[in-house]
C-alpha cells in the first residue's frame, strides 16, 4: 500500500498548520483533548492558541497588556477587550460593570476585577455572545504600534469588494435580496441578535418562550437561556408529536422555533414540511441553523423565516476567519423588521471581510466537492468492520425527511459521525487526520465531540445517563470531510482494519 498522504500534526499546531489567524488546534491524542477540558499546565503552555470564542488569542493577550501599560490599570483588573462599544455596554448593563479608568479606543474595553465570579461569568458570556476582537484588528494594532514585526501573508480581496462580494454571494446562494442580509462577527453573535430581535418584536404580542427543536448546540442553549425567562426543549427532533400536543396548550405564547438542519453531531433532520406547518398554524416564525445544509446541499427556501449561518465553516473552508450571517426570508414577510434582527450584531472587521470574501468565491464548489466525497465514505464505512454506527443525513431514520428538501441526487452534507467496534482512544490517536475543534474545511477534520462539547456530562454518572437518554454516544468521532482525493482519504481510514 502507498504511503498516505496524511501526517501527524504535533499537539497545540494551529489548523491549519501556520496560521496565526487559525480557529482550530491540533489536539491529536485524546489525552490531550481530556488534558484540555481539565485545562493542565502542560496542555496550556502547548495550545496557546485555538478556537477564538474559547481561547483567548495571543494577539490579544498581547494587546490586552499594552492597554494595562497604557492607561495604567492596576492587577486588581482583567482588561478584557470586546469587538465594539456596543458590546462594552451590553457587558456593562447586564453585570454592572463600569470601567473606574477611562479607556479611549475604538474597540471595546472592560475592566472586570480579579478574583470575583464575576469574571468568569463575564468571559462566559462573551463566548455565549460571540463578541470577540478580531485577531486581525489586534494583530493590525499591535503593528502599528511597533510590537509585531510583521503581518500574517495571505491572499485577500480589496476592502472596497470585499463585504458586496459576501453579501452578494450569500444573498445568490439563498434566493434573497441583499439588503436581508447581514453579518456578523460570529455566527453565535448572529444567533444572538435574531434571539434578541425575536423577544423585542415577541413579547408585546404575549409570546415569552422560544422553543429549541432538537439538542442544539451548546452555546445556542446558552443565548436562550440568557435572554429567555421561559424556553422549552424538544432533544427528539424526529419526534414531532410532541411539539404539537404543546403547541395545542401553549402555541400563542410561542416566540419562535429554533433548529438545526441538520442536528450537530448526529445528523438527524426534522420533518420540515410538517414543522413548517405547524408554525404556519400558530403563527410562529421558524429559525433554521443552516451550518451544516449550506445553501448548496438543501433548498430551504420553502421553510424557513430566518436562516442563520456560522460562515467560519464551510463557506470560509480554511479554518482562519470568525464570521456569522443573517439571512431573512423574503417569502415569509419578515423583511420590514430587519432593523430589530440586525441591529444587535457588531461590526465585522475589514480585514476579516477581506479574507473570507476571497475564500467564499470557492464555497459552491467546495461544498460539492466535500458532498461527492462524503458520500463515497459512507459507502466505504457502510462495509467497515470495525465501525458499530454511522450517522449521516440519509440513514434510514431520517431519510425520507432530508431527501425532501436535497439540492439534487448527490447531495450530503459534508459531516459524517461514527461510533467503532474497537477502542475509541486507540483509534482516535492512530489516525493521522487533523484533529480539533470546528468543521467544514477543505482539509479532513476530525473532532472527538462529545469530550470537546460536553465534558461536564462525560465525567458524571448523572451525565452519562442524561447523553443516553438524549442518545448522543460518549465515544462519538465527528468527521468533517475534506475535499482531498476520496481514495487517500478511505485509505487512511483503512489502516484500522489491520
Amino acid at each position: 500500500m502507498n504511503k498516505t498522504i496524511f501526517t501527524h500534526i504535533p499537539c497545540g499546531e494551529t489548523l491549519p498548520q501556520n496560521n496565526i489567524h487559525a480557529v482550530s488546534v491540533s489536539m491529536p491524542h485524546l489525552q490531550n483533548v481530556i488534558d484540555y477540558e481539565e485545562q493542565t499546565p502542560e496542555i496550556l503552555e502547548k495550545i496557546t492558541s485555538a478556537y477564538p470564542r474559547f481561547v483567548l488569542h495571543p494577539y490579544l493577550k498581547k494587546l490586552a497588556l499594552y492597554i494595562k501599560d497604557k492607561y495604567s490599570i492596576c492587577d486588581d483588573y482583567e482588561v478584557v477587550l470586546l469587538s465594539s462599544q456596543k458590546a462594552v455596554e451590553l457587558i456593562s448593563d447586564k453585570y454592572f460593570i463600569h470601567n473606574k479608568v477611562e479607556v479611549n479606543e475604538t474597540f471595546g474595553v472592560i475592566l472586570v476585577q480579579k478574583g470575583t465570579s464575576q469574571l468568569q461569568k463575564v468571559l462566559m458570556y462573551i463566548q455565549h455572545v460571540g463578541c470577540n476582537l478580531s485577531s486581525r484588528f489586534a494583530e493590525q494594532y499591535l503593528f502599528d504600534l511597533g510590537l509585531l514585526d510583521c503581518l500574517h501573508k495571505e491572499e485577500v480581496e480589496d476592502k472596497d469588494k470585499a463585504k458586496d462580494i459576501i453579501i452578494d454571494t450569500l444573498a445568490n446562494a439563498y434566493n434573497q435580496p441583499k439588503e436581508n442580509v447581514c453579518l456578523a462577527p460570529s455566527g453565535m453573535n448572529a444567533i444572538y441578535s435574531i434571539v434578541r430581535g425575536l423577544n423585542s418584536i415577541q413579547s408585546h404580542n404575549g409570546r415569552t418562550i422560544l422553543v429549541q427543536f432538537g439538542w442544539l448546540y451548546l452555546d445556542t442553549m446558552n443565548i436562550v437561556n440568557h435572554h429567555y425567562t421561559q424556553s422549552k426543549v424538544f432533544p427528539d427532533i424526529l419526534n414531532l408529536d410532541l411539539l404539537e400536543d404543546y403547541l395545542k396548550i401553549d402555541g400563542n405564547k410561542v416566540s419562535a422555533i429554533i433548529t438545526e438542519v441538520p442536528t450537530n453531531p448526529l445528523l438527524k433532520t426534522v420533518d420540515i414540511k410538517r414543522l413548517r406547518a405547524l408554525c404556519d398554524e400558530y403563527n410562529i416564525p421558524l429559525v433554521i441553523d443552516t451550518t451544516f445544509a449550506t445553501p448548496f446541499n438543501l433548498n430551504l427556501e420553502d421553510y424557513a423565516d430566518i436562516f442563520v449561518e456560522s460562515l467560519t465553516k464551510f463557506a470560509c473552508g480554511n479554518a482562519d476567519v470568525l464570521m456569522g450571517a443573517i439571512i431573512l426570508n423574503k417569502k415569509h414577510n419578515l423583511s420590514h423588521m430587519s432593523v430589530e434582527f440586525f441591529k444587535h450584531c457588531d461590526p465585522v472587521y475589514i480585514k476579516d471581510m477581506q479574507r473570507l470574501a476571497y475564500e467564499i468565491k470557492g464555497y459552491k464548489t467546495r461544498v460539492k466537492k466535500i458532498s461527492s466525497n462524503t458520500k463515497k465514505l459512507v459507502e466505504y464505512f457502510k462495509t467497515s468492520p470495525y465501525i458499530k454506527h454511522i450517522y449521516y443525513c440519509l440513514n434510514d431514520e431520517n431519510k425520507d425527511n432530508y431527501s425532501q428538501t436535497m439540492r439534487d441526487d448527490n447531495s450530503l452534507t459534508g459531516i459524517i459521525s461514527v461510533t467503532f467496534n474497537k477502542d475509541f482512544k486507540e483509534v482516535y490517536d492512530n489516525l493521522n487526520f487533523a484533529k480539533g475543534p470546528s468543521l467544514g474545511t477543505e482539509f479532513t477534520l476530525l473532532m472527538p465531540y462529545t469530550y470537546l462539547a460536553h465534558w461536564d456530562l462525560v465525567i458524571s454518572e448523572v451525565g452519562n445517563k442524561f447523553l443516553e437518554k438524549i442518545g448522543l454516544p460518549i465515544d462519538l468521532l465527528r468527521i468533517s470531510v475534506g475535499t482531498e482525493d476520496i481514495e487517500d482519504i478511505i485509505k487512511e481510514f483503512k489502516r484500522l482494519e489491520k
